[in-house]
């Protein structure tokens, strides 16, 4: 008689063990990678931030350095203000305008002629070549009268500043180098604004104010043109605003 075999088997959990095992090692080593990928992603990016961040304050701290020694050149001239916080030159009651004119006083052309070359001075200087774009002459008006008259006027306002600049300076008036004229015509632009932003009287709204403009992180090229060069090989011509009454 032959005896029954009995064959033992292994339990269920044995037989998948190894399995589980390998399984739930793979996936703590998925994890352990990704947190590792991860980490680096976010020490790249906290660099990055924080060197945006470095020049961003190294870019502020510099053109306000910018600003404030214009604003000391400023007090030596008298009546003109500048504001650090809006990058504006105010000429005060030299550069304002009788109603529905925009002449300038031979007095108020001399003024600003003596105090652009310390605009010039500054565009020239390290910091001003790294980040001074341009300077916008806006000029303004009132609220008297409709807005294409004072947009046109506005402007005529602005072109007669930068007309002012290219005059021929007075007897005992010290002119401005060639030098001086090729860089205002490449910093300098002009601008009518109509009515925008009015003061607190029809007098003082009568206006044009300068407007520097400066070069963002984004994009800041050192020693990038301002202009095409091209625009030197322009002849400088004659005004023509001066010409219409």
């Amino acid at each position: 008689m032959l005896g029954r075999v009995v064959l033992k088997r292994g339990g269920k959990g044995e037989a998948e063990k190894p399995f589980w095992i390998s399984y739930s090692d793979l996936m703590t080593a998925m994890m352990m990678l990704f947190l590792v990928t991860m980490s680096a992603t976010l020490l790249a990016v906290t660099k990055d931030l924080g060197e945006a961040l470095d020049a961003g304050k190294l870019r502020e701290g510099e053109i306000l350095e910018l600003c404030s020694e214009l604003k000391t050149a400023a007090q030596e001239h008298g009546g003109i203000g500048v504001d650090c916080v809006s990058n504006r030159i105010d000429f005060g009651d030299r550069a304002r305008f009788e109603k529905n004119q925009y002449r300038l006083a031979p007095s108020s052309a001399r003024a600003l002629r003596e105090f652009v070359p310390e605009i010039l001075a500054i565009s020239a200087s390290p910091s001003g070549k790294k980040w001074l774009h341009r300077v916008v002459i806006e000029g303004f008006t009132d609220t008297d009268g409709t807005y294409l008259y004072n947009l046109d006027l506005s402007l005529k306002r602005a072109q007669t500043v930068l007309c002012a600049l290219f005059a021929s300076p007075e007897p005992e008036e010290k002119p401005l180098a060639v030098e001086d004229l090729l860089r205002i015509r490449r910093l300098f632009l002009v601008g009518g604004f109509s009515y925008n932003t009015a003061k607190s009287t029809k007098e003082e709204s009568r206006r044009v104010e300068l407007r520097l403009e400066f070069l963002g992180l984004e994009d800041f090229q050192e020693g990038a043109a301002l202009v095409a060069p091209s625009i030197e090989e322009t002849p400088l011509g004659e005004c023509q605003v001066e010409k219409h009454p």
